[in-house]
């Protein structure tokens, strides 16, 4: 399975831009704005309302856009590398709201990359669907490849990147609610210099040689549920 949308499926001329803007939009789209949905919902499940009152439990990407992590971000890194990542606003949650703090903690963290891990198997289906139309009507199916082929990796990359066990990503958040409490203050320390502690991972490479046999492993696994090229 292709990592990145640079050629089309099955030969084609490569993509130019805007073509492959267009491809990676929805699947980024969806993926974040679900993810941080999913986050909202099971937090509203367990005690938590914050995220249903300030409406950030929409369906509408609008209400989740960050401008630099939905839009600037991804548009870059598709012009510079032919592939797309972002973020969207966090949702807000209450942690203190919640029923059971420490175990409801893991699971509205959890929630976040569950769902980006649905949401691959979901991609998965649609390129599936493109690649058995694309004998009849190549004009549709090979959107459909291409498209599920981006939301395949966006979803399993921001599953998995945010599984890292540092917070403020969810694997800290999960971290935070299995450890003893006696190690809270030191993830509470490192919470502040979290992202800066990833983007040093990305900027030494150190990221894509943890994160990329996994990705591999992954889409094998989905490739051979659905049959697809791998």
């Amino acid at each position: 399975m292709q990592v990145g949308c640079n050629a089309a499926y099955n030969g084609n001329p490569p993509m130019n831009v805007m073509q492959t803007i267009a491809i990676w939009a929805i699947p980024i789209l969806l993926a974040i704005t679900l993810h941080e949905g999913a986050h909202g919902w099971v937090a509203k499940q367990h005690g938590d309302p914050t995220a249903a009152l300030l409406g950030r439990l929409s369906l509408n990407p609008f209400r989740h856009i960050d401008p630099l992590g939905t839009v600037l971000v991804p548009i870059i890194l598709i012009v510079l590398v032919g592939f797309g990542f972002g973020w969207a606003k966090p949702v807000p949650v209450n942690f203190a709201q919640l029923r059971n703090p420490r175990r409801d903690m893991i699971r509205v963290a959890a929630a976040g990359p569950a769902a980006n891990l649905v949401m691959a198997l979901a991609w998965a289906l649609v390129m599936k669907v493109g690649i058995l139309m694309l004998d009849q009507s190549p004009w549709v199916a090979t959107p459909l490849i291409l498209a599920g082929q981006a939301g395949i990796i966006i979803n399993l990359v921001l599953c998995l990147v945010n599984l890292i066990p540092i917070p403020p990503l969810d694997g800290g958040r999960i971290l935070a609610g299995l450890a003893p409490p006696r190690f809270t203050p030191i993830l509470e320390k490192v919470e502040p210099l979290g992202m800066l502690i990833v983007f040093g991972l990305i900027a030494v490479g150190g990221l894509t040689f943890i994160l990329n046999p996994l990705l591999q492993f992954i889409t094998s696994i989905i490739g051979r549920l659905f049959g697809l090229p791998v």
